[in-house]
């Protein structure tokens, strides 16, 4: 039989118009029951038990759970323990679920797919005796709960009629909605809350723990230390007169009373100070803002604050004493002021899960404990747990459920431990989720996609290709790097240019990763979803399954690879003569890292083909370097430092800088001229839905502190253009301080914006402009095999080649916009992954281990000044003690009597680790020089801490002979 469902929609123009559907019903749809003797089951289509084992005290009797949505929504870290089994989710939940929280939806759906779990999906939507009509003028919601009390009269009975059994399994309905369960009881259900039946289970530790404490935020109460928050119609009414603004709220790293808001429209973000500023946003929360009167506004306050107590202070608020000490009153005309404004209402919180260490009450028995988070900018946590003594030594992680007025913190529950604190794969599990990459193992349905491991190129697809195998390509890498995403050729063409100058062909070959991902498969989904290969210290997290990033796609020497070519033709002085687009076949003469590469540059007795092809490139390279460069591309820089990792304990052993060499840069040009051709023919064939990256200009205000430091220094640099301000660069050097000019280019690198993914469509022309680059047009072709932004840019040039069909997603500016969106996501969170992982190895090599070491001043603040260690690449605070420094706010400078600190200025540190707090373990910068009595560290106290650190060193090594030989051995 069928019925008709109408309901009504809004047009693109906010037309409302009448849609009405046939909706059929049948009577045939299984029940899943084992204990059913009437639904015509096979084998294998029974989920529920026919006697399920009852574990909660509250229910004796056997019974099947028929959970409502917000049970789901709430409480999935239960529903994912293997305690609750034997549960009915009925279509009418789920819907629901996947329309509020897709996120929940996919893990309700891993938990439905477990055949051990014994959930069982049931289409009551599509039932003749459980679908039932909304009522006029009834909320959807109602409507939505009473279909699922009718689909558990209707299993209830069904199941008494039908049972096989002597005690047929009962219903249970889970609901935490008060009404709902007072309307079921009138009905004759049997339900209770979540609460209640899980507080009664047996048998399962730990449970009780994971129960999301939803405590209505904005609850009246005596004891509110929070302004309420507006509801979302006044938050609506606000933002459409104006009245108020939608940003996205940014906690401080080093403050934890102070964030901002970006808001569109605003070139600075909205500053927001105190407790009752931020008003219980979390990091990441898309908020409502109320902006103050410009006599109200304030600069940041200059100082580094964290919350710093050792136990739950109890639900009070001490910030105000903190804000009058450390804000400067408002001068008119102080160029440092920020609009400033107060978070009056929550859009959508972007709460997650968050990895930390629990803080242990210091009553005996005590259930309510203080979550840390290892994020900075997170708030700490109240959550509940009974597992505190075993708990104390491990990383856990612990998921937010409400922020009550009346609460100083938020409220969360215990989600599962990580593992234990230090434990190497516990804290690289932490710098993963915490920045949410994607690593799970590839699923079965990617693998599938994959070719065999014996996969060779067959005959016929090497007649589609230009072979290209005869040509001496090259590819020049990092050590290590298995990846191989592109390879190098150069020659010398016969004949002149009309000019009379020299031809010559270079070829730029990338790996042809599209011709394995082909689109809108299981491996296509998964590739986008990571969108990016991040590299930890000893680890990679690839973007695709190793069998193409390290061998079928990796362009490695001596062996055939298909590959995407961009060849141009080109004069002796980079100009470009003529460019063509093909795929091809390839066979790499040699596979060589970037000191080899140079080694064989810089041989003269060396005169192969692969060295000639070498020095044609190097020659060309220094060329379009400097064309760039003349043009206005900015030369920054930003400290970057390679680990040497022990072969048996991968453990980080030594640091060191990295170092460039002039291959390294030769291979840059070539990579950055082969993006900008692409983007340049994806722009011209598809204007709507070309993939490109640009990197907007740095507003003004990011400058202001950099050019009063570099002014302190003598030089007055000009950052009207982004060619201006290469050249002002360019020109600031002090004799006798080489690595100055380094340091102000990292200074540089830190005022600029993110460059940006997007969809051509969605810009003007002007605002495809790289600032950094000094070019019109660029985009990512070069890493398809660790960027899924390359992949889809293969595409597009292939079907403007007609060397491959496109598809309707690759032209729908929509998918485009979704698509840049996670690559700029995905691209972020890696970059943060990756620092994470550099300063975890650091804290490990620094363990009782103490250097003194050359400093830099990167900033000045109240309270410390920030240090660079060019020799390591490292950075961290230098506190400073107010009883003997003053600092001054206009000119960002600190004073102890004749002795100035100010940014860029050299000091002599000793760099130790501070692992008194295991959650926040930290660098420690102390003063050696210049000296101050009574601050700086003694030299004599220094010489004694190294000599005693080397001889813990060498008695280690002593006490391990056989380990130490192995090693050696295996070099």
């Amino acid at each position: 039989m069928w019925t008709t469902k109408t309901f009504l929609t809004k047009t693109k123009r906010g037309n409302i118009i009448k849609i009405v559907r046939e909706h059929y019903l049948r009577d045939d749809l299984l029940c899943g029951s084992a204990a059913c003797n009437t639904c015509p089951h096979k084998d294998d289509e029974f989920v529920l038990d026919g006697k399920p084992k009852s574990i909660c005290t509250l229910f004796s009797y056997p019974h099947y759970l028929i959970l409502d949505t917000n049970v789901v929504l709430h409480q999935i870290d239960v529903l994912e323990e293997d305690a609750l089994s034997n549960v009915i989710i009925l279509q009418t939940v789920l819907e629901e679920v996947k329309h509020q929280n897709t996120a929940i939806y996919q893990r309700l759906l891993e938990i439905i797919a477990n055949k051990k779990r014994k959930f069982y999906s049931f289409v009551n939507e599509h039932h003749k005796d459980t679908y039932i009509e909304r009522n006029p003028g009834e909320k959807q919601n109602d409507r939505n709960d009473r279909a699922i009390r009718k689909a558990a009269v209707w299993y209830e009975t069904h199941l008494s009629i039908n049972s096989v059994v002597g005690q047929f399994p009962k219903i249970v309905l889970l609901t935490d909605d008060e009404n709902n369960r007072k309307i079921a009881q009138e009905e004759g259900i049997v339900c209770c809350s979540i609460k209640d039946y899980v507080e009664n289970v047996t048998g399962f530790i730990g449970l009780l723990d994971k129960l999301s404490k939803n405590v209505a935020p904005e609850a009246c109460s005596k004891d509110a230390l929070y302004p309420a928050h507006l509801t979302p119609a006044q938050i609506h009414e606000g933002i459409r007169g104006g009245k108020l603004h939608q940003g996205t709220f940014r906690a401080s790293r080093d403050n934890f009373l102070e964030g901002t808001a970006v808001i569109n429209g605003f070139e600075k973000p909205i500053l927001l100070q105190g407790h009752s500023g931020i008003n219980r946003a979390v990091d990441g929360d898309s908020i409502a803002v109320e902006i103050f009167p410009e006599e109200e506004w304030r600069r940041p306050m200059d100082i580094v604050l964290e919350d710093k107590a050792d136990d739950d202070p109890g639900d009070q608020l001490e910030e105000e004493a903190v804000l009058l000490k450390n804000t400067k009153p408002v001068e008119k005309g102080d160029d440092e002021i920020t609009p400033t404004g107060r978070v009056v209402g929550i859009i959508r919180r972007k709460w997650r899960q968050y990895c930390g260490i629990l803080m242990r009450s210091k009553f005996p028995g005590a259930t309510r404990h203080l979550f840390v988070p290892a994020e900075k900018r997170i708030p700490r946590v109240r959550i509940e747990t009974r597992q505190s003594d075993v708990l104390a030594s491990q990383r856990i992680l612990v998921a937010l459920d409400s922020w009550p007025r009346n609460s100083r913190y938020p409220l969360g529950h215990f989600v599962r431990a990580l593992g234990q604190i230090g434990d190497k794969n516990a804290e690289n599990e932490v710098i993963l989720l915490e920045h949410d990459v994607p690593h799970a193992r590839f699923s079965e349905a990617v693998l599938a996609c994959l070719p065999p491991n014996d996969w060779t190129i067959p005959e016929e697809e090497i007649k589609k290709r230009v072979d290209l195998r005869s040509e001496c390509i090259c590819s020049v890498d990092p050590p290590g790097c298995t990846d191989i995403d592109d390879a190098l050729h150069a020659k010398a063409l016969p004949g002149h240019t009309d000019d009379g100058l020299k031809r010559y062909e270079v070829g730029v070959h990338i790996a042809d990763v599209t011709h394995f991902v082909r689109p809108n498969t299981a491996l296509d989904k998964e590739a986008a979803n990571r969108s990016t290969t991040v590299y930890l210290v000893g680890r990679r997290i690839d973007m695709v399954p190793d069998l193409l990033s390290s061998n079928l796609c990796s362009l490695r020497g001596g062996e055939e690879r298909l590959a995407f070519s961009c060849v141009w033709e080109v004069d002796e002085n980079a100009n470009i003569l003529h460019t063509k687009f093909h795929k091809s076949v390839i066979k790499s003469a040699a596979a060589m890292t970037y000191e080899e590469a140079q080694i064989a540059i810089d041989d003269k007795s060396r005169n192969d083909a692969i060295v000639s092809s070498l020095r044609i490139l190097n020659a060309l390279a220094k060329k379009l370097n400097r064309k760039r460069l003349d043009n206005g591309a900015l030369s920054l820089s930003s400290p970057e430092i390679r680990f040497q990792i022990d072969s048996e304990t991968h453990d980080p052993v030594e640091v060191q800088a990295k170092k460039i060499l002039d291959t390294n840069s030769m291979v840059e040009e070539f990579m950055l001229l082969a993006n900008i051709s692409v983007a340049q023919r994806l722009a011209a064939e598809f204007p709507q839905c070309a993939l490109l990256r640009r990197h907007p200009a740095p507003p003004p205000a990011n400058f202001h502190t950099f050019l009063k430091a570099a002014k302190q220094q003598g030089f007055d640099l000009d950052v009207s253009t982004n060619k201006a301000f290469s050249k002002s660069l360019d020109s600031a050097v002090i004799p006798g301080r080489p690595f100055f000019n380094t340091l102000l280019r990292i200074m540089a690198t830190r005022c600029m914006q993110q460059a940006q993914y997007f969809s051509s469509g969605s810009k003007t022309v002007e605002e495809y402009y790289h600032y950094g680059l000094a070019c019109p047009i660029y985009t990512h072709f070069t890493s398809p095999i660790r960027r899924y932004a390359d992949v889809i840019v293969h595409r597009l040039l292939a079907a403007s080649i007609d060397c491959d069909v496109t598809h309707a997603t690759l032209l729908d500016t929509k998918v485009a916009n979704s698509v840049c969106d996670n690559l700029n996501y995905r691209h972020r969170q890696a970059q943060y992954a990756g620092r994470a992982s550099v300063t975890m190895n650091t804290h490990i090599l620094f363990n009782k281990r103490v250097e003194i070491e050359l400093a830099s001043v990167l900033a000045v603040k109240r309270n410390a000044v920030h240090v660079l260690i060019p020799k390591y690449g490292l950075e961290g605070p230098l506190y400073l003690p107010s009883d003997k420094f003053t600092y001054n706010e206009e000119e960002h400078i600190q004073t102890c009597g004749d002795i100035v600190l100010k940014t860029f200025d050299e000091l002599t540190v000793r760099l130790s680790l501070d692992s008194s707090n295991l959650q926040h373990r930290k660098l420690v910068f102390e003063l050696v020089k210049p000296h101050i009595p009574g601050f700086s560290v003694d030299i004599m106290e220094v010489e004694d801490t190294k000599t005693e650190t080397e001889k813990e060193q060498k008695k280690r090594k002593e006490e391990t002979p056989a380990k130490s030989s192995k090693k050696s051995k295996k070099k």
